[in-house]
């Protein structure tokens, strides 16, 4: 039994011309399946916390959507019994499948995930924020504070630029945010032994796979299944610098820059003199100002 999630409306509409496509590959193939349809947001971790929840059996589950979608689902799962994750790209950013490579042709990709032959056990993240009720939110590919996720939050929640097409709306709203954005002082505590201290933070990125951002390479030495995260940490005062960097990791230039600095651990809190954005894979954790971050290591098997 395949179990789907699906979000027709990721991508703009993508997410159901996708499933169209899937659901014509399973009706000749003739396997047996269920798929749950996602109408806004939390749905998706809903659906896959009833489908795990207290169940011992094997389940295969397969998200059909963007990032957000997956992160949802995953945020939901319960991992009481054995869960295969399969993953059919439909959003804008897919940077989960561009790390594991996987198909961006919903036939191909379908095929592979009724018919596989490799699996690879990846890790997750953690992150927990909040001072009265601590929180806690799992994510699959990066978790950041600052600029990145200020400009997910405007993303979700933009006005007329949600009518703009994909890269011209991710253009138009990282231009607004760096014009706005004003830098921060605080610190990093990583593994609870070292602390690095920064004055101008403009953003702090925490990654198990590379990309964030529909390409953005700022973890290129990221590794899914260390049991590490990958931390970028971008302080200048400067906006073109901070353009120069953005530029670097979006064309995946290698060049060292002042500005930028990156670490490996497995755990890190973080601590702002003022609150900033923070997002887990595009979707909004609101404002914080401490937040904590861990890496729990080969936990999902994805089909690859």
């Amino acid at each position: 039994m395949y179990y789907f999630i699906v979000n027709p409306n990721s991508g703009g509409g993508k997410g159901f011309r996708v499933w169209r496509k899937m659901e014509s590959v399973l009706s000749r193939s003739c396997v047996e399946y269920e798929a749950y349809f996602t109408h806004g947001a939390g749905d998706a971790r809903i659906v896959a916390g009833e489908l795990t929840e207290g169940s011992r059996d094997p389940r295969v589950i397969v998200v059909a959507g963007g990032d957000g979608t997956l992160n949802e689902a995953v945020d939901g799962l319960s991992f009481n019994g054995p869960v295969t994750l399969g993953f059919i790209p439909a959003g804008s950013g897919n940077d989960f499948a561009r790390s594991l490579r996987l198909s961006k042709r919903p036939g191909k990709g379908l095929k592979r995930v009724l018919h596989p032959k490799y699996y690879r056990l990846v890790d997750y993240g953690v992150l927990s924020y909040g001072e009265e009720e601590v929180k806690h939110r799992r994510f699959v590919v990066s978790a950041g504070i600052g600029f990145d996720a200020a400009v997910c939050h405007s993303l979700l929640h933009g006005g007329i630029t949600r009518l703009w097409p994909g890269k011209l709306r991710y253009v138009a709203v990282g231009l607004w945010q760096i014009l706005r954005l004003r830098p921060v002082k605080g610190y990093l505590l990583l593994d609870g032994v070292q602390k690095v201290e920064f004055n101008h933070i403009c953003f702090i990125s925490a990654h198990i796979h590379p990309f964030e951002g529909g390409g953005f390479r700022f973890a290129p030495e990221a590794d899914c299944s260390d049991g590490r995260l990958s931390l970028c940490v971008v302080h200048t005062a400067s906006r073109v610098r901070l353009l120069q960097i953005l530029l670097d990791a979006f064309t995946g230039r290698r060049k060292r820059r002042s500005g930028v600095r990156r670490y490996e651990c497995r755990e890190a809190a973080i601590h702002l003199d003022r609150p900033m954005a923070v997002h887990v894979d595009g979707e909004s954790c609101l404002m914080q100002q401490d937040i904590q971050l861990r890496c729990i290591q080969k936990k999902m098997r994805v089909i690859v």
